[in-house]
């Protein structure tokens, strides 16, 4: 697997060399940058915080002084809530910046022979991934058709975390999972990769769920827990 940095000098969008003879695009995409900043940045989980947050402060604003009721509007202090407000909406405004330059700087490719993963913002990386080094996959469904497809790994291929991020399956660090994050149609795209990952692995089973790969074998296990398309 390999990672290059030549966004200026792609040969087709997404894509950092032209396709040798024999290989096409199936499928090009995108994430949905607004699932992205919910589901990647957890833009909605850090809101409900900060709506906590701004409720006790207006708590403490207008909690009574000692032997007195609580105060009224005109005499409290608001100031301070309006700072961290502002600073608040800030925050949230950088995340979902951020979301949305991710979403517009990614493009995922599926060929016959490969998934093709062109991210990152400031610096572009590339990553080739054939369907022969995949063990793996587990699709993540949202609303709307949306989701995840999370494509697992032999251990020697593995990419660091860092890298991939936000492009990676949640709280797998040790053995990150190169993931198409906020999808259309995740399902139907799921099938549609299982399909083009049987061509490249006759007699073999695609894994769908949790995957263990034995540093011993290229073959994935037979037993999933999780289910698996077959």
């Amino acid at each position: 697997m390999k990672a290059t940095h030549e966004h200026e000098w792609e040969a087709a969008p997404g894509l950092p060399s032209a396709l040798p003879a024999g290989e096409h695009v199936v499928w090009q995409g995108s994430p949905a940058w607004r699932h992205l900043a919910v589901h990647a940045f957890h833009v909605r989980k850090i809101a409900v915080y900060f709506t906590f947050m701004l409720a006790v402060q207006v708590l403490n604003l207008t909690a009574p002084d000692s032997g007195t009721g609580w105060k009224a509007a005109a005499d409290v202090e608001w100031k301070p809530l309006l700072v961290a407000a502002s600073l608040y909406a800030f925050a949230l405004g950088l995340l979902l910046g951020t979301a949305w330059l991710s979403a517009s700087s990614t493009l995922y490719t599926l060929t016959n022979k490969r998934v093709v993963m062109r991210i990152g913002i400031v610096l572009t990386l590339t990553f080739n991934l054939p369907y022969k080094r995949i063990a793996g996959a587990s699709v993540k469904p949202y609303a709307n058709g949306l989701g995840d497809i999370a494509l697992a790994l032999h251990p020697e291929d593995r990419i660091g975390w860092a890298h991939l991020w936000p492009h990676q399956r949640a709280w797998h660090v040790t053995q990150p999972q190169p993931t198409l994050r906020c999808v259309p149609n995740s399902e139907q795209l799921g099938e549609q990769l299982l399909r083009l990952w049987r061509a490249e692995h006759a007699g073999q089973n695609l894994q769908l769920g949790d995957v263990a790969v034995s540093h011993a074998t290229h073959t994935p296990p037979k037993n999933s827990t999780q289910g698996m398309l077959a």
